[in-house]
């Protein structure tokens, strides 16, 4: 069974805050696909995002460490998705609500709005990978996966990301997230 994580860049003024178009308009993007994926307004990740997320997830322990070593007291500070940049990637964003009359089936959707597409950029492009894998890649080699394999794996998407998210900051557009399965 194939499932994706489908990421779509767009303009904030050609957005629907409505499930039912908005589904429409992302299955449309979603059989475009190359094409968009080459243009560089799409991107996606088959069946790991949620170890994509784990992996920088880890950010959080870089940024205790880094807390501790500078004496810094982050505990008390209330948490927002702009304090914790490592959960806008993947799953940062306000969920789109299905209507009443919506098509129950229709898949799950979010959108990140470009303040979080600009926030996800910035984390994307100052944090480290090899710092990352350090910490998370035991665990991801842990499922089963050869290290080379699946360092190589998380590089790819890494690298993905991080031209996706900086291209739809540098052109002020949201992000538009479903999963197909």
């Amino acid at each position: 069974m194939s499932i994706h994580l489908h990421l779509r860049a767009v303009a904030e003024s050609e957005i629907r805050d409505d499930h039912t178009w908005l589904a429409a308009f992302m299955w449309k993007a979603w059989e475009n696909h190359p094409d968009e994926y080459a243009a560089g307004i799409a991107d996606s990740i088959n069946k790991v995002w949620s170890s994509v997320d784990a992996f920088y997830a880890a950010a959080e322990v870089l940024e205790a460490d880094a807390d501790a070593a500078t004496g810094t007291d982050t505990a008390t500070a209330t948490a927002t998705d702009a304090d914790k940049p490592w959960m806008l990637p993947i799953y940062g964003g306000r969920p789109v609500a299905h209507s009443r009359d919506a098509d129950p089936s229709n898949p799950p959707m979010m959108f990140l709005e470009p303040a979080g597409v600009s926030q996800a950029a910035d984390f994307l492009a100052r944090v480290s990978f090899d710092e990352l894998w350090n910490v998370a890649g035991a665990k991801l080699v842990g499922r089963g996966w050869e290290e080379a394999q699946a360092r190589q794996e998380f590089l790819d998407h890494h690298r993905s990301l991080q031209g996706f998210y900086a291209r739809a900051a540098a052109a002020g557009h949201g992000v538009v997230k479903v999963v197909w399965a």
